[in-house]
């Protein structure tokens, strides 16, 4: 058997050479100066809350209301204060003469409000706040009568039931108690009549429901009003008499389709009626036309903008309601009327 026989360089490969030693390096340069941190903006130290709420821009809102029936103009500008914690309102009239009246300035928040009247140089001062889970506290001043009054609402372990005591500032005679339970309230007063003593009244609200519908007694100043409301899709029904002077009344209300409906009103006691027609073309849009027999007049009146909504969520912040009367006595003196509400965000 053949040995291996050992290695031996190859030369028909030439031998692998070095690479050359590197140059030298030259000698190092001094390091270069970092250069200077670039400015950052200022921002309020969060761990501070009080200069976070006083750094925020107020938000300023103006609100304008002109009325062509009395010629008049009301404006009310407000702001929100410390990210909304207060708001500030300051509200005038201006009529055609340019001249301001019956300005107020009111500053209000959740537990605290103050309202100044410069004409009259008053204030009345409000406050409210919670003392427990289920007490409540609340007080108003009026500065320059002296007067007020302070309450004490207590909710039971049920919300639908609580007692508020009431009494007015300053103090006289027995405090007044108002027991709230889910089918009404009662009411316990002391008042004091002419060429009487003092005596302890009681008026209140009981409601409930009886064949299909819901029954309410209101018993205030020893009168009885009793009223009775049926309700289904499309109809409502409602009579009331009111007890001991027998004056009896009724509405009576027909929806034709979600956007029609009419609605009407019989006194029997006096005989006079009132109807009200009603159109809806969007949220934004209503028509509405009726007559009352009582000043025997007959008006319509067309609204831009929710009716009972505000100018902010309406288009463009603005409500417009244009109304003609027609009296039926004199149709020469009908009156075309118009109102424009219109609120700006300034910022």
């Amino acid at each position: 058997m053949l040995e291996p026989s050992p290695q031996s360089p190859n030369y028909l490969i030439p031998p692998l050479l070095l690479p050359p030693p590197p140059p030298p390096s030259p000698l190092p340069s001094p390091p270069l100066e970092p250069p200077p941190p670039s400015p950052t903006p200022t921002k309020p130290n969060p761990s501070n809350p009080f200069l976070s709420l006083i750094s925020k821009r107020p938000s300023l809102r103006v609100t304008s209301e002109f009325d062509s029936d009395t010629r008049v103009f009301f404006h009310k500008v407000s702001c929100k204060l410390f990210d909304n914690l207060a708001k500030l309102k300051l509200s005038f009239i201006n009529n055609n003469k340019r001249k301001i009246s019956e300005p107020q300035l009111a500053l209000t928040s959740k537990y605290l409000s103050i309202h100044y009247d410069p004409e009259e140089q008053n204030a009345l001062i409000k406050s409210s706040f919670d003392v427990g889970p289920m007490l409540h506290f609340k007080s108003s001043h009026d500065v320059k009568a002296q007067q007020g009054e302070v309450a004490m609402i207590a909710n039971l372990a049920d919300p639908s039931y609580a007692v508020e005591v009431s009494s007015p500032i300053p103090y006289v005679g027995l405090p007044k108690a108002t027991i709230r339970f889910p089918m009404g309230e009662v009411t316990l007063e002391e008042r004091e009549e002419e060429e009487v003593l003092r005596t302890l009244s009681i008026n209140g609200i009981l409601k409930g429901p009886i064949l299909n519908g819901l029954c309410a007694a209101h018993y205030i100043d020893k009168e009885l009003k009793l009223r009775y409301s049926y309700k289904d899709g499309a109809m409502s029904f409602i009579p009331s008499i009111l007890l001991p002077s027998n004056a009896l009344s009724f509405a009576f209300k027909r929806r034709f389709s979600p956007s029609d409906k009419l609605s009407y009103w019989y006194n029997l006691d006096s005989n006079y009626w009132s109807a009200v027609y009603k159109h809806t073309y969007d949220k934004d849009f209503k028509f509405k036309a009726g007559y009352d027999s009582e000043v025997r007049l007959g008006w319509a009146s067309i609204w831009v903008g929710d009716e009972n909504g505000k100018a902010k969520t309406a288009p463009m912040k603005m409500k417009v309601q244009f109304m003609l009367q027609v009296p039926q006595d004199d149709i020469k003196s009908s009156a075309l009327m118009f109102r424009v509400k219109k609120r700006w965000d300034i910022l």
